[in-house]
């Protein structure tokens, strides 16, 4: 809120140069804004008497569009996706397992599926034991903690994973 839409009688006055002014009747506090060509700015009105500062209303709702997408981008870990073949290489597992590894270090959470397709959903528990071994290789790098089991789901196994 800024200039004529502050409802409160008394505010706590910050000038433009962030020194504390104090307490001051809201007449008082419009006055000088008029005076130095600024607005009146509430910023916070969860004190009695509201926290008002002097500035330029655009400026300060710009900084705080910035300010909520700053803490918008530092959501704790993305989820990233990693997907096994069920003839996947003990090579490209390793790579696999690389890539896990770097996600992990970063803060992300990782989701590992291993899709399976026709005749390969006959053999889960040969898909199982290469989920089991591609987790086996993480552990030896990285401590991971389990979020969500092993589980099987109608195109196969997924599992996700964060770093304990």
């Amino acid at each position: 809120m800024a200039n004529n839409r502050i409802r409160a009688r008394e505010v706590r006055l910050i000038d433009e140069t962030e020194k504390q002014v104090g307490v001051v009747s809201l007449e008082e506090a419009l006055r000088m804004a008029e005076e130095r060509n600024l607005d009146l700015i509430q910023v916070t009105e969860r004190v009695e008497p509201p926290v008002c500062k002097l500035g330029d209303y655009g400026k300060y709702l710009y900084q705080e569009e910035k300010r909520e997408r700053s803490v918008h981008k530092q959501k704790t870990g993305e989820i990233k996706g990693i997907r096994l073949g069920f003839n996947i290489s003990s090579h490209d597992l390793e790579t696999k397992v690389n890539l896990a590894e770097k996600f992990l270090k970063k803060g992300d959470r990782v989701r590992i599926e291993l899709r399976l397709v026709g005749r390969e959903k006959a053999l889960p528990g040969f898909a199982r034991e290469k989920m089991e071994k591609f987790i086996e290789i993480l552990k030896s790098k990285l401590l991971i903690k389990t979020e969500r089991e092993l589980k099987r789901e109608p195109r196969g196994f997924t599992m996700i994973i964060s770093k304990g």
